[in-house]
């Protein structure tokens, strides 16, 4: 890595983590040793994690990423909502890196490029890259990959706007044939449903993480259809699933669920976290 690389400025450090680096890998440092997962005893294909700021859901996270602790991947297809609008359905990152408090996480150009053209040729749709943007649901999960993963590794960031579901099981194959050489992991980032009250947002994260954990995108698609599970990353979701999928993944397991509450007090309205981890058994 030169000095003059073109580096994504972060613009939530110091808001959504701690903008010290030492402040903020103790605190992923603790996060991790208090998670209690299962042991899996197969080959982790793909995570799915939350994106609120570390002290709400940074604890959930610990438990999707403790799962690849260690583990060595060339390459890493973070996939996030976009929370702002923007006319283009799927965005990517026009910089040439991340910036984190702990340190500079490489994007693989030659892996965004070779996605586009796939796209184009068999979708027509593209990657629209765009620069300084201000979605936190990617960048978010970028120091917990950071502190995990073994090795260096690059990124390929993929920000869904507003692609059809039919594009995203386009995506997904996509995904999937250029990923299927590597040595990579899918990331999901998705928070699960937003300011119900504590009772009726546990419900519905039940119906949701049960899809998740059946490993349906379709079943995704129709809880947020029907009004009886939501996620905001749900097109990250049902792209990763896809993707997963077609590379092999065999089950899911829910590794934590949690919600706001345990950080606010308030049961009232609460935003719900899911952690899992999708896997590929021998």
């Amino acid at each position: 890595m030169t000095s003059n690389i073109d580096v994504r400025p972060s613009p939530i450090a110091g808001s959504w983590y701690s903008d010290d680096r030492i402040t903020l890998y103790r605190q992923i440092e603790g996060f991790i040793s208090e998670a209690d997962i299962p042991e899996l005893k197969a080959e982790v294909v793909g995570l799915i994690a939350p994106h609120a700021g570390y002290i709400y859901s940074g604890r959930t996270a610990a438990h999707a990423f403790k799962s690849v602790l260690q583990h060595e991947y060339e390459l890493v297809a973070v996939l996030s909502p976009l929370h702002a609008s923007h006319p283009a359905p799927l965005l990517t990152s026009a910089h040439q890196a991340y910036g984190t408090p702990l340190g500079i996480v490489e994007i693989d150009k030659e892996a965004i490029e070779a996605l586009d053209q796939a796209l184009r040729h068999s979708t027509g749709l593209s990657l629209m890259p765009v620069s300084n943007d201000g979605e936190h649901s990617l960048e978010i999960e970028l120091p917990f990959l950071q502190y995990a993963l073994s090795g260096n590794f690059k990124l390929l960031p993929l920000m869904i706007a507003s692609a059809a579901p039919e594009q995203l099981e386009q995506l997904g194959a996509a995904l999937a044939e250029l990923l299927a050489p590597k040595r990579a992991l899918l990331v999901a980032s998705t928070d699960l449903s937003h300011f119900y009250p504590q009772a009726t947002a546990e419900e519905f994260d039940r119906t949701m993480l049960a899809q998740i954990a059946a490993l349906s995108p379709e079943g995704v698609l129709e809880a947020e259809r029907q009004g009886t599970g939501f996620a905001c990353g749900a097109k990250a979701v049902v792209t990763v699933l896809w993707a997963a999928r077609e590379l092999g993944a065999t089950r899911v397991e829910i590794l934590n669920h949690s919600d706001s509450a345990a950080a606010s007090g308030d049961t009232s309205s609460v935003v719900g976290y899911g952690a899992a981890a999708i896997l590929k058994d021998a």
